[in-house]
């Protein structure tokens, strides 16, 4: 018997939102990690609008704000104006952001705005060091054994707006004609954003970018610290110095640990193969002879250890290659590098909580 085509709305519901979700949704465990890290940032949320006590109108719950930001870089949402449009008829998103099927979706200027107060505050960098955190406590992490590598973000801003620097008014007549000019961030930079630079690596072509940079640990790939810098040939090495130095720092007791650093050739520099060693850190830099010394030693390289560090190191691809593809990290959708920053950093978050999520099974599987 043929049904009828009729569409019939009931005028209530006693189901829940948590009803529609299926129990073996990846996002289910994903939730449970963010809620956890997001509890233990309460006090940094309160901090935050301490300002605000005297009343006003409410402004987004930093807690949905920042899982928004969130479940924008998992499912690969454009914008916050189509993030907004998914999460008003998108039953999956407003459950794991925290809004109930009848609550008002916020406008996307107003959204905009308010994830502004979170780099103030480094809200997104707390929240990636609760991530980092819950890690250590289920022993995914070795603390030891590290790498460090940096990749291109290509800026939201074109080659046209590139132009020479104390340029008067609204005179272009430089914009969009590059033959036989000389182009450097010295004398040219851009209209739309300031802190992009022009910067080409390898056979690459010569693009307005930023640069991203990661400190992962060996045992699982795990993202521990991640930075963007302006896009310079120095950048990745003092990058490095800093998020090792921050590892090291990160150590429990008092007692001196080598520890090492995994890279690839373009990080074999006397000066900063000696820079490690002055933080007592082994470095397990590729070596670089193409018709040069290399400032690692045979020692090293010849060590087992030194084999294993070149083979995790390779590790760090996975989580660059997760954020550009699904990230939106090739080409950075924001513009100035505090708010590049934060996106990055956000993104790489969103790569560890995908990462423990699979772990997780692993170990449930390895128990079965």
């Amino acid at each position: 018997m043929r049904g009828a085509d009729t569409f019939t709305e009931s005028l209530f519901t006693m189901r829940h939102l948590d009803d529609f979700v299926p129990a073996d949704h990846p996002l289910r465990v994903i939730r449970i990690m963010v809620n956890k890290a997001l509890a233990n940032m309460d006090d940094l949320f309160g901090q935050m609008y301490a300002a605000d006590i005297k009343g006003g109108r409410p402004s987004i719950a930093p807690e949905k704000l920042l899982r928004a930001m969130l479940i924008q870089v998992l499912y690969s949402v454009r914008s916050e104006r189509q993030l907004m449009e998914q999460t008003q008829y998108n039953l999956l998103l407003r459950w794991f952001i925290g809004l109930a099927m009848d609550d008002a979706v916020w406008v996307p200027t107003v959204f905009s705005k308010n994830r502004e107060r979170l780099i103030e505050h480094d809200a997104v960098i707390e929240l990636f060091n609760q991530i980092v955190q819950q890690a250590q406590e289920q022993e995914l992490l070795s603390g030891e054994h590290f790498s460090v590598d940096g990749t291109l973000i290509q800026a939201w801003a074109g080659h046209k707006s590139f132009v020479r620097k104390g340029r008067q008014g609204d005179d272009d007549t430089d914009a969009g004609n590059f033959k036989d000019q000389k182009r450097s961030n010295d004398t040219h930079e851009s209209t739309t954003d300031g802190d992009a630079r022009l910067y080409r690596k390898g056979k690459t072509a010569s693009e307005l970018r930023f640069m991203g940079h990661t400190l992962t640990d060996n045992r699982h790939g795990l993202v521990v610290s991640a930075v963007v810098t302006q896009a310079d040939g120095y950048a990745e090495r003092e990058a490095a110095k800093a998020m090792i130095n921050d590892a090291r720092q990160a150590l429990p007791g008092d007692e001196p640990i080598t520890i090492t650093l995994g890279a690839d050739k373009g990080y074999d520099a006397k000066e900063f193969i000696e820079a490690l060693q002055e933080m007592n850190v082994l470095p397990h830099v590729a070596q670089n002879k193409s018709g040069r010394q290399s400032a690692v030693s045979d020692r090293i390289a010849d060590s087992q250890g030194y084999a294993i560090s070149q083979q995790k190191r390779k590790l760090i691809e996975q989580g660059f290659g997760w954020a550009k593809t699904v990230g939106h990290m090739r080409k950075v959708l924001v513009r100035g590098i505090k708010k590049v920053d934060q996106m990055f950093v956000l993104t790489m978050a969103g790569y560890n909580l995908t990462r423990l999520r699979s772990l997780g099974q692993i170990r449930l599987q390895g128990l079965a």
